[in-house]
């Protein structure tokens, strides 16, 4: 059947209040721009007339700001999931606007699968291209596209002219099926593939075509500073010398890294340091600093979910594409993230803390134990499944005014049995085969700042000799000193202790 081109505002006059929407790409990679700003300016309108306008969303992560932004500064959300970082629609779910909950990127698909997140209405789906026999395919973030577009009772395409038709052949798109029936995952190397190359599906339930021609909402990173790459160096050093003791096979392992600023300056660390061989990535988001690495040779083959880079390095990407093809695919989360996988390639895993505490538990999400500040994302999926597992985090944060290490967290993510590794500015803490109190010991020694220790010491102190050395009547005190006086500096022990 012909495919039926459509406007954006016709494609959005589909969705009704209620609707459960499934949106593709996964950071501002891949998520459509122009059909959910129309949704908005449709909920927009409806609020006017009185009526009640709300969706529910289904993403593979956070979006960019035509996505979460519009729909949040229209009121048009009634509940999301997973992984955000928009500022208007964090400002929503903290305030308890808007019903959020945070999941494990790789157990979304299959959950929606499951039926336990309710129906998915419409899938809204970019690509650079799409043809009449029902072949999708993607941009540069994958997601939740394929378990979205499979599900869902109508699909709306947005053809993205931005994009070149070149990336057909770079996805590897592949659903298991469900227990009872589920097998094997068939990735045994970062590069092995199991799937399509594009999202097929049946070509009456495409209901309109939207062309644009927007790029990437991708915004940039900040340049690597002086701790940023002292953390960078850290680790590359840590790996470095686990390659010396054999800890680590001399041919090296496949890494996941998590995104951002201290991203960037680990993995450039990573290709700077003679010790570390070129290496393979297993990962969620491939970066500016991995096609870096890619040019100079220390990175082979890289393994992600999406394509989340600059818009100045894409077009770099497209114009050398020939150099590119054969050294990157893009995966749906629920194979890039998964444990099975991972565990069977054995990635070391490199993801960045919030907060960590001086027995290994580590806080990804939450500020002050109750504000959210993006989400869990992949890295409890990479975590729990590693060869071993580092976090990486400042000592400090807000001028000295915080400790990044501190009693307790105030949200877990990461349980002790999980993390192995901590790496601050500082040094470098391996928790590996220890007990609480050396834990305790090799964190507060080695990755705590200097104005933190004695504080940290004295909290260790205040327990009696016990398996884990907590102190309930002071745990957080650190917390609720920042709480009051905005500087966790000033905390004294004498003040939680009865």
């Amino acid at each position: 059947m012909a495919l039926r081109y459509i406007t954006a505002e016709e494609a959005a006059s589909f969705v009704n209040h209620g609707d459960n929407i499934g949106f593709s790409g996964f950071t501002p990679a891949g998520s459509p721009k122009a059909v959910p700003t129309a949704i908005a300016e449709r909920a927009k309108a409806e609020h006017e007339k009185g009526n009640s306008f709300k969706i529910g969303m289904f993403t593979g992560a956070s979006t960019g700001d035509s996505l979460d932004g519009a729909l949040a500064r229209a009121n048009a959300i009634a509940f999301r999931t997973p992984y955000q970082s928009n500022r208007d629609l964090k400002a929503l779910l903290n305030s308890g606007d808007i019903n959020y909950f945070d999941m494990h990127l790789s157990q979304l698909a299959q959950e929606l699968r499951y039926g336990f997140l309710g129906k998915v209405n419409i899938a809204i789906i970019e690509a650079c291209d799409v043809n009449e026999r029902g072949e999708i395919v993607p941009t540069t973030g994958v997601g939740i596209s394929p378990t979205i577009a499979r599900l869902a009772d109508k699909i709306i395409v947005e053809l993205n002219h931005k994009h070149t038709k070149a990336l057909r052949g770079v996805h590897d798109l592949y659903e298991p099926k469900d227990p009872p029936y589920r097998r094997e995952i068939p990735i045994f190397n970062v590069d092995d593939r199991c799937g399509t190359e594009f999202i097929k599906v049946d070509p009456s339930k495409i209901i309109g075509v939207v062309e644009t021609n927007r790029p990437d909402e991708v915004g940039g990173f900040a340049a690597v500073d002086s701790i940023t790459a002292k953390i960078g160096e850290n680790v590359a050093n840590f790996l470095a010398s686990q390659i010396r003791s054999g800890e680590i096979p001399k041919e090296f392992l496949p890494i996941q890294s998590g995104v951002g600023n201290i991203a960037n300056a680990v993995l450039a660390s990573l290709g700077t340091n003679p010790d570390i061989p070129p290496f393979k990535m297993y990962t969620e988001v491939i970066q500016d600093s991995v096609i870096d690495l890619m040019k100079n040779g220390n990175v082979t083959f890289a393994s992600g979910c999406s394509l989340t880079i600059s818009p100045s390095v894409l077009e770099e990407v497209y114009n050398n594409f020939d150099f590119f093809r054969n050294k990157f695919i893009l995966r749906p989360q629920e194979i890039s993230n998964n444990p099975e996988v991972i565990r069977r390639l054995g990635l070391i895993t490199i993801n960045t803390a919030l907060e960590a505490d001086v027995f290994g538990n580590v806080n990804s999400t939450h500020v002050l134990g109750k504000q959210m500040m993006n989400g869990l994302g992949g890295s409890g999926d990479f975590t729990r499944n590693s060869f071993f597992s580092i976090f990486t985090c400042p000592s400090v944060a807000k001028g000295g005014k915080i400790s990044a290490i501190v009693p307790m967290v105030s949200h877990v993510d990461h349980s002790e049995h999980s993390v192995k590794v901590i790496i601050t500015e500082q040094g470098i803490a391996d928790l590996r085969g220890k007990s609480p109190v050396q834990r305790a010991q090799t964190i507060i020694e080695n990755c705590v700042h200097p104005s933190y220790k004695e504080m940290l010491w004295d909290y260790i102190k205040l327990a009696d000799k016990v398996h884990t050395p907590q102190t309930l009547s002071a745990c957080f005190g650190m917390h609720v000193q920042f709480a009051k006086t905005g500087d966790m500096r000033e905390t004294q022990w004498a003040d939680y202790i009865g």
